[in-house]
């Protein structure tokens, strides 16, 4: 990003224009002109966050932005500076360790950037210079040059094609990484360019690089010699975009225009930023307030102080004199210094510990992720993949999923499945019959009902065969076209010789679907030969057609056409389309015989097309011949033209059939969308295709239901009712804000999202350019209210279906969501690098680790291999993940509380002279050893509900919506609770010291007795608590635990045991065992610990289960047998 500012600095002729010279090849145009070398970017790539000059301070100020370790360092500033009652080392070694093993992990997944980037930018690509070809590294490639691809080879940076080797100037394309779509697209020459690029002397004046992948203008100034120049017009047409493979064709030569961070690929990537959960800002706030606790207990202790000391006497004396030094200090200062001693003394309340046990917990628990043997995929040998440990909990909050299409909920696998002709339904059956007729006893398809007449079948078959843009690829004699992965023909009649044999592409896989569904019932298309089209029908007759115009498809029209002449002279046109499209341009009557058909296959999921024909005369085709030629010469409103001569010519004509048409889905992909929407989450789906396709896709994954009203903003709806776009958008806001907005059903109490009500079944349906149009209105009072409407209306919508969309608009579609009031969870997951934008974009990112590229599970923050994964993923390990982090967070608030409280009540007993309650050993130890074990043993294997539950009841989900446990009610529960045993652990204990000669022998006990008694009690009883929480007992959390409360003592008998050289004053010399000598203590142990955890004694005694899937699935509810059975098949206790 800074390179990119950098060069924009620099090159301050691109600051000024709004547009760019570019001398193809580096020749300067003829003397008549200044030839000044413009300054543009190099074709460097980069993903990366760090380098290694700026690792460092950047990776220390992102991690002194947490609150807790910007505040330890300061208390370790003071430790070291002021004479304060503990080590410095108490809170600097925690924090080294913190810091330390975070730096190491995100340096590790930086290097992993680096290391693509550079695969990328060290590519070696052919670059014509001087007339020679030479190799050269990517990232060297300038504006300007003139670059070489081979087939297969994907482009390395923004070029114009100048050359192909193919004979009519085209070259065809993939740009499934850059928009999801996987079919072939054809790509022009510039007209009138030189065969021979040596001599080529030109200039290109283009628009400035911006992250639209539809859009591009731009104009060419060709020099001959002493002529006028010649200037062609260019669009996208003859863009070739970073990132897009040159498919079919052998090579070309394109001149490049956009280099490095400045091609449409790089504009439409989202730079990596740091991603931080919910469950950290909650810890946050939390930490805010234990801050003011420990500030105000400091005060109070500092007041307190110096109101006791100033009674007579109390301040200096006689067995305790002051140095001169003392006296001679400043009072103010003396009084700082003391707040600062108490803030030190206190500090332990703020668990540091905790940042280390959260980052052990989320990095340790990301490999049950990993291990997870339900996510390995046998295909690609593979299972989940865990970019970025830092957002496990977050998989257990998502209110949004944003998901693409192509190649996630679909496989972008298009079949035939059936066809309606003249009425009449036939459906394709057995593959392996032979492809002569359409009889029940001998043809592949049976006919339901009765029989269309032969003529309207052989009619509807020659349109499918004629009315589209499929291009034949010849076998290589290898077989490699014979089998291609999406369009290989797959043949099992002799009908096509094997010589004959070959693939299809074509700019969309329906249509390549329907040429084959027309070869199964003998009418094959041969291919296109100097305008001439070759179908191969029934009787084994090769017929030849003149193909005279094509009609493109555009998703205003949704259809496209073909005028053809026969051998005997006539003009036809056939037309196919959506149904809404054609049926108000065929007769009534031919209509209502065939949407039955239609809207049966529409429900059920197919997408959908109708066929229609028409005769021309001559008059007709000359007339619409004239219009077509005249409106594609036009430079200004050229679409507008051509639309007013389609609508012309595409009427008055005779429907001869519909087909259906399958998009498979990904496996499961229906009940992952159900199980999604049943947890609660809504579903938005984000895709770059038409939105015919998206629409059935939706409706097959159950997104839309049969009963959902949809509501529709595209450019269709817009331009429906004859007025300007921006007034009619205003109106369909309006009203459909007031239809699912303000006349919806309230929601009811208790459900926390608005679609689980039973009226709230709206659809919405909205297009790249309607989007265009409701983020960037004009800079007015309406662009606000475009956008708020917007939002309302899609938030009350059970699902959201979004086409036509360019990478970067997916981005701001999440961004949108991510920042709508309440900040909802979002996640995004796609397969392409066109979904890498939305995948950084959104709260969490998941990668699909399909067939488009590894892009997206590169900037991925988890990577799967199936969209099914994706339900266990959330509604098990997620849910799972969130309940064992929000437990670890407040058990840690709490147990510090407990830890702390005790020592500042000491000081109302000790004149407020900061005298530690506990040894200097326990204060270290406590979190680090005694008690942090076995919470984080807890954090990694608790199952409060087991995985198969969580799984069929995907209601469970929403229970811990909204950050349910890590609320401010949870919080003061745990607070209350962490006050109430630490009053009970320091009052109690001074009970028994009322009379403090606790032995036999009459020995008083000291002050670290005291203390140490009241550390046993802590210790046993927060690890005791844990304990009782636990659901799920392993044989690990029996060591830890156990372990732990062992180890507290063996190390409370050896450390003072033993007289140690390098101690000045050994204050528990023999301490603990006196302390257990006495029956008095023992009595008091196991009394302060059984009242401190009475009442959760008492809860899980009396606890009711709750409901269906309450708590009687925890372990103590279990048989031995059944427990046994249930650890061996959940992945998380292994």
């Amino acid at each position: 990003m800074l390179r990119r500012r950098l060069n924009r600095l620099l090159s301050g002729d691109e600051r000024r224009v709004d547009s760019r010279t570019i001398y193809v090849g580096h020749r300067p145009c003829p003397a008549t002109e200044a030839f000044i070398p413009p300054k543009f970017c190099d074709n460097r790539i980069v993903s990366s966050k760090y380098t290694v000059w700026n690792f460092l301070p950047k990776n220390l100020f992102e991690q002194f932005r947490r609150i807790a370790n910007f505040y330890f360092l300061i208390i370790f500033l003071v430790q070291v500076i002021v004479d304060t009652p503990t080590s410095p080392v108490t809170s600097g070694l925690p924090l080294f360790f913190v810091i330390t093993v975070t730096a190491i992990k995100q340096g590790y997944e930086d290097w992993l950037r680096h290391k693509a980037d550079n695969e990328v930018n060290k590519y070696l690509v052919t670059v014509l210079e001087d007339g020679r070809r030479t190799r050269k590294e990517s990232e060297k490639i300038k504006v300007g040059d003139v670059v070489e691809v081979e087939e297969d080879e994907t482009f390395p940076c923004d070029l114009i094609l100048l050359q192909s080797s193919r004979d009519d100037d085209t070259c065809f394309v993939t740009t499934a990484s850059l928009d999801g779509e996987s079919n072939h697209k054809t790509h022009y020459t510039v007209p009138d360019t030189e065969k021979d690029l040596e001599s080529l002397n030109a200039t290109i004046e283009c628009e400035q690089p911006q992250p639209d992948l539809y859009k591009f203008v731009g104009r060419m100034h060709i020099y001959k010699n002493d002529q006028e120049p010649a200037v062609r017009s260019l669009g996208p047409e003859n863009l070739l975009l970073k990132g897009a493979t040159l498919k079919n064709t052998q090579k070309i030569f394109g001149v490049a225009v956009y280099t490095g961070m400045e091609t449409k690929m790089a504009l439409n990537y989202q730079g990596k930023s740091q991603k931080r959960s919910a469950v950290e800002k909650s810890i946050n706030a939390f930490l805010l307030v234990y801050l003011c606790i420990l500030v105000s207990k400091a005060l109070v202790c500092t007041t307190l102080k110096y109101v006791w000391q100033s009674n007579p006497g109390q301040d200096e004396p006689w067995y305790n004199q002051k140095t001169q030094r003392e006296k001679d200090t400043n009072l103010y200062l003396k009084m700082f210094t003391d707040f600062l001693s108490f803030m030190v003394l206190f500090n332990f309340i703020i668990p540091v510990s905790m940042y280390v046990t959260v980052e052990m917990q989320k990095f340790l628990g990301s490999f049950f992720i990993a291990w997870d043997k339900d996510f390995f995929d046998p295909e690609i040998q593979e299972g989940a993949l865990v970019n970025t440990s830092d957002l496990n909990e977050e998989l257990g909050q998502v209110e949004y999923v944003f998901t693409d299409k192509t190649g996630t909920l679909t496989q972008n696998n298009m079949e035939f499945i059936e066809c309606c002709i003249d009425g009449f339904q036939y459906k394709y059956q057995d593959a392996a019959s032979e492809l002569d007729g359409f009889c029940v006893t001998d043809g592949p398809l049976s006919k339901l009902q009765q029989k269309a007449g032969r003529e309207k079948e052989e009619l509807f078959l020659r349109a499918l065969c004629l009315c589209h843009t499929v291009q034949v690829k010849e076998s290589t004699g290898q077989g490699d076209g014979l089998m291609n992965q999406v369009d290989g023909l797959e043949l099992d009649g002799e009908v096509v010789r094997p010589e004959d044999q070959r693939g299809f592409i074509a700019s969309s896989p329906d249509e390549v679907a329907l040429v084959k569904g027309a070869m199964r019932y003998g009418f094959t298309f041969l291919g296109l030969e100097s305008k001439n089209m070759k179908i191969l029908n029934r009787n084994n007759d090769v017929e030849m057609y003149e193909l005279l115009h094509v009609l493109n498809f555009d998703p205003v029209r949704r259809r496209m056409s073909v005028i053809v002449r026969t051998k005997s002279g006539d003009t036809l046109l056939f037309c196919k389309g959506a149904d809404s499209s054609i049926f108000p341009r065929v007769r009534q009557d031919e209509v209502d015989r065939i949407r039955m058909h239609v809207e049966r296959n529409a429900t059920e999921g197919y997408r959908t097309l109708c066929v229609a024909y028409k005769k021309l005369t001559a008059e007709e085709y000359a007339q619409a011949d004239t219009g077509l030629r005249e409106a594609r010469l036009a430079l200004q409103d050229r679409e507008e033209k051509l639309m007013a001569v389609y609508n012309q010519v595409e009427t008055g004509m005779s429907l001869v059939g519909a087909t259906a048409v399958e998009d498979r889905l990904q496996e499961e992909a229906a009940e992952t969308m159900e199980a999604l929407q049943g947890a609660g989450i809504k579903v938005w789906v984000l895709t770059g295709d038409k939105m015919e396709t998206a629409k059935s896709t939706c409706y097959a994954c159950r997104l839309f239901q049969r009963g959902t009203e949809l509501l529709e903003l595209t450019v269709r709806t817009l331009e429906e009712g004859g007025r300007k776009r921006e007034e009619r958008l205003h109106e369909l806001l309006l009203d459909y804000h007031k239809k699912a907005v303000q006349d919806a059903a309230p929601v009811k109490a208790g459900v926390t999202r608005s679609w689980s009500t039973a009226n709230q079944d709206y659809g919405f349906i909205i297009d790249g350019a309607t989007l265009s149009m409701v983020l960037n209105s004009s800079p007015d009072a309406n662009s606000g209210l475009y956008k708020s409407l917007f939002l309302q209306i899609c938030q009350n919508c059970t699902a959201v279906l979004c086409c036509r969309m360019a990478p970067l608009q997916k981005a701001q579609i999440v961004k949108m969501v991510k920042n709508s009031k309440g900040g909802p969870i979002t996640l995004s997951i796609g397969d392409g690098a066109n979904d890498v934008s939305m995948i950084l974009e959104a709260h969490v990112g998941i990668g699909i680790k399909g067939k488009e590229g590894r892009q997206a599970v590169r900037n991925s923050d988890y990577a799967i291999p199936k969209l099914k994964h994706l339900k266990k993923l959330l509604l098990a390990h997620g849910h799972l993940y969130y309940v064992r982090i929000a437990h670890l967070v407040q058990y840690f608030f709490y147990k510090n509380l407990c830890f702390i409280l005790p020592q500042f009540l000491y000081q109302f007993f000790c004149g407020y002279s900061q005298q530690p309650l506990y040894d200097a050993a326990y204060l270290t130890m406590y979190n680090i050893c005694f008690t942090s074990m076995p919470i984080l043993a807890y954090s990694l294997l608790e199952q409060h509900i087991y995985m198969e539950n969580l799984l069929d009841n995907a209601t469970l989900y929403r229970e811990i919506a909204k950050n349910a446990m890590l609320r401010w009610g949870p919080f003061l529960y745990w607070t209350l609770l962490g006050i109430f045993h630490g009053l009970l652990f320091f009052f109690g204990v001074r009970c028994l010291f009322s009379n403090p000669a606790l032995q036999d022998n009459g020995q008083v006990f000291g002050n670290w007795s005291y203390g140490t008694i009241v550390f046993t009690v802590l210790v046993f009883t927060v690890t005791l608590k844990l304990a009782l929480d636990t659901r799920h007992w392993t044989w690990i959390n029996h060591f830890v635990i156990w372990g732990s409360l062992a180890f507290y003592v063996f190390f409370s008998f050896f450390w003072g045991g033993i007289i140690w050289p390098f101690l000045k004053q050994q204050r528990l010399y023999f301490v603990f065992a006196n302390m257990l000598s006495s029956v008095s203590a023992w009595l008091v142990i196991i009394l302060l610990i059984l009242l401190s955890l009475l009442p959760d004694i008492l809860l899980v005694v009396l606890r009711k289960p709750r409901g269906p899937h309450a708590r009687q699935l925890s372990e103590d509810c279990l048989p031995q047998t059944s427990r046994l059975q249930l650890l061996r098949r959940c992945p998380t206790s292994t």
